[in-house]
């Protein structure tokens, strides 16, 4: 029988244990974290009068460092109010509360001794059944269990969470010989559905899955980086989103991890696999070990490959020389071929371009790639027997947007292998195999289903759990309708989706025009429509470009029409026959948001970051966003009354650019609805699930919302709303072209100057809205800050 899982204890609260806390309470579980008592009174707890058998004293290791992770950025919380599921404690007076708990995860300091001798006081107060976990990056799970009870063992493995584990989905799992499959099939799914986590089940091998190929692929581009000679930052600058992986790169990242902590792991590969064809690149280079006997450990000594030096006016990062072992400023990697590859949007055609390329950086990326695809190769079926672990291992733990299998797809399978063996590196036999088969890829992507290449039986079979989310890039076949920036798909069930594929999504006629035409094809054959994508972002907003050409060529009959175009978009998702739910996820900034509001619903990805933030730019929503906000204030008065509070918290929500740090937060600031509105923890599900609120929607036998009559305050509101723009400007916290656009704000959603509360319509707020936009186009102070966005990537404070 599968447990329910509710409650959780959580042993050790140091970086990894309190942030693990920290995100079972995200994902609404209760938490119990314990630590140890500290040894001795500090001075400041003598002066309180504490004792040591005070609470305070023997729970400050453990309250400590909760609150070091809720002060850590990035927050390991979506919301203040998760911190009320979290009881503290510590492990002499309260590791027998662990007997009500469903799960408990150890998390203590990387040392078999130390967590074989926590698992021995944790089994004399388990109740039977009780699921226990280790968290360790490495430690081998059998040797963990030993010496346990058959119990104990039947219901113990790993559970290897990536740093952050809010913000990293990860999750290895790792059975021991003796754990049941119940065990690992509950925590499967919890860690899929409840954490939101890229579950992974791993072989009891040296660092599991994605540290070992990680570690491997760092320690080739040390190599590289030596025999090549490159700089770290050029290295950096190959090795980030240009070829798909984080903007850490790969030194970046080695200092946030820690360079001990690299090669602590490194050390482990090389002493713990005399079989790795590769293991002697895992022996440590001199020049990262002079880096851990100088402390030069990374972001945890303020100093590692990077360094941040600042000065009275300003800081500047500095890379090191490893030559001479000092800092220097950092140089722009000066390539055509690199700058040419920028500008392929296409990850695969940008791959194909880099590794075709036959100059320096050609080489590179020839020699980095093919040791690592032979190296991948070989590790089926030591660390995994299925290849689709380890690019979901790398998708999820290094934030690499293809697996290994996946950019050797990309650079075509053959023809890759006959590079490589010309280059001296051999693929792993089954590979070979694979290819005399007839088979040229190692997946098959079915509009149902997603299968991968078995080299056990040399075919292909389904990776479980597949057929439950929707892949657009597998629905090339079910495409109804595309334009330059969207495309259409039919999802199944009569269900379409509209995918955006804009630079960051933003919002041009190309996508308004997309909008309508989904619509229009959903109310004639369809059930209802979805509006999202795989991307990482929603929507970062409107085109800024196309906004601030207009304004400079002053083509204001051309921008009021594309503003009205965007006002009509929105009313028509409001008020399609069909229901209409918009997938946000990431940045759902400005006309992102917008699209949002209007939707009958939104099923926002846990990590959805959205706002209002055109004030930002000088300018004020136009698209509805002000309209909304103001409907949404006068919905919320009782009836009767006038409430100036209720508006002037969407007012600020609006005039000071708010944006949340997470989908919860998002409710706070009135953007998403309880009630309406729901969030997703799984990235990977969100358009299935949104899918599922159409259908349900549909089913139910959807009606259209009927246009509101919306309560606007008039000169009451306006004049509180004016009194305290004045105070700001004042105070100077705010400039004066600020205080003349919260001014336009203060006027559309106050509906303008009326001497009393007055109904009014969407379309004369629209009016409204629309008019203070184009005003404040004509402002020289919102074209400078509109400038700015494109050539800084932020506005000006004019």
């Amino acid at each position: 029988m599968k447990k329910h899982i509710q409650r959780v204890a959580v042993l050790g609260a140091g970086i990894m244990g309190s942030r693990i806390a920290c995100h079972l309470a995200n994902a609404g579980l209760q938490v119990l974290l314990l630590d140890i008592v500290p040894s001795a009174l500090t001075d400041q707890e003598k002066q309180q009068g504490l004792t040591t058998e005070s609470p305070a004293f023997r729970n400050r290791i453990v309250n400590d460092a909760l609150q070091a992770a809720i002060r850590s950025k990035p927050s390991p919380i979506f919301h203040q109010q998760v911190l009320q599921r979290i009881r503290t404690g510590n492990f002499e007076d309260d590791l027998k509360q662990i007997a009500a708990c469903d799960w408990i995860i150890e998390a203590v300091v990387e040392q078999l001794p130390v967590k074989k001798a926590l698992f021995e006081k944790v089994e004399a107060y388990r109740q039977p059944g009780t699921y226990v976990s280790s968290n360790t990056s490495g430690i081998p799970i059998h040797m963990l269990a030993e010496g346990r009870s058959s119990d104990f063992r039947k219901h113990f493995c790993g559970t290897h969470f990536f740093n952050p584990p809010r913000y990293l989905p990860l999750l290895e799992i790792i059975p021991g010989p003796d754990t049941s499959n119940e065990v690992v099939e509950t925590l499967t799914k919890l860690g899929d559905r409840v954490l939101g986590k890229t579950t992974v089940i791993c072989k009891d091998t040296p660092a599991f899955i994605a540290n070992r190929i990680g570690v491997f692929s760092m320690m080739l581009i040390f190599r590289l980086m030596e025999q090549q000679n490159w700089k770290i930052e050029e290295i950096d600058a190959l090795t980030g989103p240009l070829i798909g992986h984080p903007k850490s790169a790969t030194f970046r990242t080695a200092d946030v991890v820690g360079i001990d902590t690299l090669v602590h792991v490194a050390r482990g590969l090389y002493d713990n696999c005399p079989n790795d064809e590769q293991r002697e690149l895992f022996q440590i280079p001199g020049f990262l070990q002079r880096m851990v006997e100088d402390k030069r450990l990374g972001d945890k000594t303020g100093e590692g490959f990077y360094k941040k030096v600042k000065s009275k006016t300003e800081s500047e990062i500095l890379a090191l020389r490893l030559n001479t072992q000092q800092y220097e400023p950092r140089q722009k990697l000066n390539s055509p071929i690199v700058e040419q590859a920028k500008n392929i949007q296409d990850l695969g055609e940008r791959l194909r371009f880099l590794h075709r390329n036959k100059d320096r950086v050609g080489e590179f990326f020839r020699s980095f790639t093919f040791p690592l695809l032979a190296y991948v190769s070989h590790r089926i079926p030591e660390i995994a027997d299925e290849l689709y672990k380890i690019d979901d291992a790398m998708r999820a733990g290094f934030g690499w947007e293809l697996g290994p299998f996946e950019i050797w797809e990309t650079l075509d399978v053959p023809e890759t292998v006959l590079q490589m063996e010309k280059a001296g590196y051999t693929p792993a036999p089954w590979v070979k195999e694979m290819i005399q088969k007839g088979y040229t890829q190692f997946y098959q992507r079915d509009s149902d289903r997603v299968q991968y290449y078995d080299q056990r039986e040399g075919t292909y079979r389904a990776i479980p759990g597949s057929h439950e989310i929707i892949y657009l890039r597998n629905l090339n076949q079910q495409i109804v309708w595309e334009n330059a920036g969207t495309t259409l798909y039919h999802v199944g069930d009569g269900v379409l989706n509209l995918a955006i594929h804009t630079k960051m999504n933003t919002i041009g006629s190309e996508v308004i025009e997309g909008i309508q035409k989904a619509i229009d094809l959903a109310e004639a054959h369809y059930e209802g429509l979805i509006i999202g994508q795989e991307a990482t972002n929603f929507s970062a907003g409107a085109n800024v470009a196309l906004i601030l050409t207009l304004a400079l060529e002053q083509e204001w009959d051309e921008l009021a029409w594309a503003v009205q175009a965007f006002q009509q978009t929105s009313l028509k998702i409001r008020y399609a026959s069909v229901p209409v739910v918009a997938a946000a996820r990431g940045l759902t900034l400005g006309g992102g948001c917008e699209i949002c509001l209007h939707a009958d619903a939104v099923q926002a990805y846990a990590e959805t970051y959205m706002g209002l933030v055109e004030v930002g730019v000088g300018l004020i929503p136009a698209g509805g966003g002000t309209k909304e906000m103001t409907l949404r204030a006068s919905e919320s008065f009782k009836a009767g009354e006038i409430d100036l509070a209720k508006l002037q918290d969407r007012f600020l929500t609006i005039a000071m650019a708010k944006v949340s740090t997470s989908a919860t937060e998002a409710f706070d600031f009135n953007l998403l609805r309880k009630g309406y509105d729901q969030v997703t923890m799984n990235a990977n599900r969100l358009l299935a699930d949104a899918k599922r609120r159409v259908w349900d929607m549909a089913q139910k036998g959807y009606v259209p919302p009927s246009p509101p009559q919306i309560k606007v305050l008039g000169r009451e509101a306006l004049g509180l709303f004016l009194t305290g723009i004045y105070a700001m400007q004042e105070g100077r916290y705010i400039s004066e072209h600020d205080a003349k656009v919260a001014q336009k704000l203060a006027y559309v959603m106050s509906g303008g100057d009326l001497s009393e509360a007055t109904l009014v319509s969407e379309q004369y707020l629209l009016d409204l809205e629309r008019e203070a936009f184009l005003s404040l186009c004509g402002e020289p102070k919102t074209l400078e800050r509109l400038q700015s966005v494109l050539k800084q990537g932020r506005p000006v404070r004019n």
